[in-house]
This record gives structure tokens, sequence and C-alpha cells, in this order.
């Protein structure tokens, strides 16, 4: 007994000296997944937009099926004043205010998610290419990014939607999506350029691996973080982009609709009857900022350097 006494005292005797602990006492790894949804949970103000986004779209999917007014019926008094019926009254065509804003919420978002999809795809394919290759290939894809960077956004986008027929909401789309994947593709490249330098790449070629698998295996999940964080930047973009471009009066046409259609039919009643014209412009905003503060919590959530919230 004294023996078993005097084995187990030296047992512990070691383990105080080198400072460690039995694996079964060490706490459990926290996959990286669960790292970055920790960190995003503690931004209260990325927490508090996203509630306000999630309650804002549920209610333009939900309300439009038991509001009482359809975005169609203009059988209504023309400029009706703010009323139990009609809370932000009536368009000059005798058009529910708040069956317009919704309906012109639900394209805006439509149109801004599409951008987004399309130009985070090919900003991403572009971007990894130009950044793996190098050589000739990172040479012509950077200066076509460049080309397209010094275009103007909103006037090159009203010339083609003009020449193409603009007035479709997925015409719209795919003319905004031509010009919003070049901050995303430069990002991409940047950090495909650095992540091919890692010994995971030269791994996988050692293992055989082709370029393409390279880049879509090896490359690309690894910057899921960034890639994450720009597409949800580029649908707040996007709705700043088509309300811009609908304002002028080249973006969606009837009988298709969106928020900035809806400012830009009462952009002539800002001072007789503001609520015509708020009550678009204020969805707008809140929209975009919502999703900008989202964006800022998922940047700070997949930086490895943040370690405290700054809200």
């Amino acid at each position: 007994m004294a023996d078993l006494n005097s084995l187990l005292a030296a047992g512990d005797s070691a383990v105080a000296a080198e400072g460690t602990l039995p694996p079964e006492a060490l706490p459990e790894p926290r996959s990286q997944g669960k790292l970055v949804l920790r960190k995003f949970l503690r931004h209260k103000l990325a927490m508090a937009s996203t509630a306000v986004l999630v309650l804002l779209v549920l209610l333009v999917l939900i309300m439009p099926l038991f509001w009482p007014h359809n975005y169609e019926d203009s059988s209504f008094k023309s400029f009706a004043a703010p009323s139990g019926s009609f809370p932000l009254g009536t368009t000059q065509v005798g058009k529910d205010m708040v069956s317009q804003i919704l309906r012109g919420t639900q394209f805006s978002l439509l149109i801004a998610l599409t951008v987004s999809i399309l130009a985070t795809a090919v900003g991403v394919i572009f971007g990894a290419i130009a950044g793996y290759l190098r050589g000739i290939s990172d040479s012509v894809i950077s200066r076509v990014t460049d080309l397209f960077l010094i275009v103007p956004q909103v006037a090159a986008a009203a010339i083609l939607a003009k020449v193409f027929g603009g007035g479709s909401w997925y015409i719209v789309a795919l003319v905004l999506a031509a010009f919003a994947w070049m901050q995303i593709a430069r990002i991409t490249r940047a950090e495909a350029m650095s992540l091919s330098q890692r010994e995971f790449v030269d791994a996988a070629r050692a293992s055989g691996a082709g370029t393409f698998r390279i880049i879509f295996k090896h490359l690309i999940p690894n910057m899921v973080g960034s890639i994450t964080v720009n597409a949800t930047l580029a649908v707040a973009q996007a709705v700043l982009a088509e309300a811009a471009l609908s304002f002028i009066g080249l973006g969606v046409q009837l009988p298709d609709t969106s928020l900035g259609r809806v400012i830009l039919e009462n952009f002539a009643q800002l001072q007789i009857r503001p609520a015509l014209f708020f009550g678009p412009f204020i969805v707008l905003v809140l929209i975009s900022l919502t999703i900008n503060f989202i964006g800022d919590g998922l940047r700070d959530a997949f930086d490895p350097r943040q370690r405290r919230m700054k809200a």
C-alpha cells in the first residue's frame, strides 16, 4: 500500500513539475465555426441589426397575405390622407402606399440577393484564379478588373439597362452584377496569393491535385470568412445601386416595382405629403444600415486577431 501511495505521489509531482494535465482533463477544443458564431452573437449591434432585418423580411413576406389592399388596386381616392385604412395614405393614382412599399421591398431584396450571389461567384472565381496562377492569367484578369473599376457603375448600368431593354427586375439585377464583382475579385486575389504559399497547398500539389481542384477544394474553402463578409456587404451596395438606377427612371419599370421606383413616383410629394416619400425611403435606409452592421459583425467574428467585440 505504501508503494502504491508513493507511486501516485510521484506521478502527481511529475504532472505538476511538467505543468501539464492529462488529456481527459483538458477542455474540448471549439471548432472554427463555433468560435465565429460565439463572437458574432456577442456583437450587440450586429445582433440587433439581424433581428431588425429578419423582422422586416418576415413582414414583407407575410404581411401582404393579410393586408386588405392589393398593390395593383388603384381604385382608391387619389392622395388620401393617412388614416386607419391607409396608414401612409394613397398615391396620385389611388394605390395604397403600404402595399406599394411591401411590394417594392420584395423586389429590391430579390434584386440585391441576385446581384450579391452573381457578383460574389464571379469575383471569387476570377480572384482565386488570378491569385493562384499569377503570371499572364493574373495580368489579364487584373487589367480587366481595373478597367471595370474606372467605369462609373450607375452610369454604365443605366446605359446597359437601356440597351438591353431594362425594366424587368432580372435585367436590372444582371446589369448591376456586371459591375459589382471587381472589389470581391481584388480581395479574393490578394488572399489567394497568400494562401497559395501555405504548406497545405504544397501538399496538394505534391499529391497530384490539379489547378482547379486546388482552387475549389483548398483555396476557396479557406476564404469562406472574407467571402461571407463581402457577399453580405454586396447586398447593401446592390440595394442602394438599384434604388439609384430606378430613381433616375432607368431601373425597374412597371408592372415590376422596387423601393427606388416607389421613391421616384412620390418624390414630388416630399414637401406636401412627406409620408409618401419618407415611407419607402426609411425602409431603404433601414435595409442598407442593418446589412452593413451585420457585415461589420461578421468581419469582426471572422477576424482571428479580434479578441473583444466593438459593440
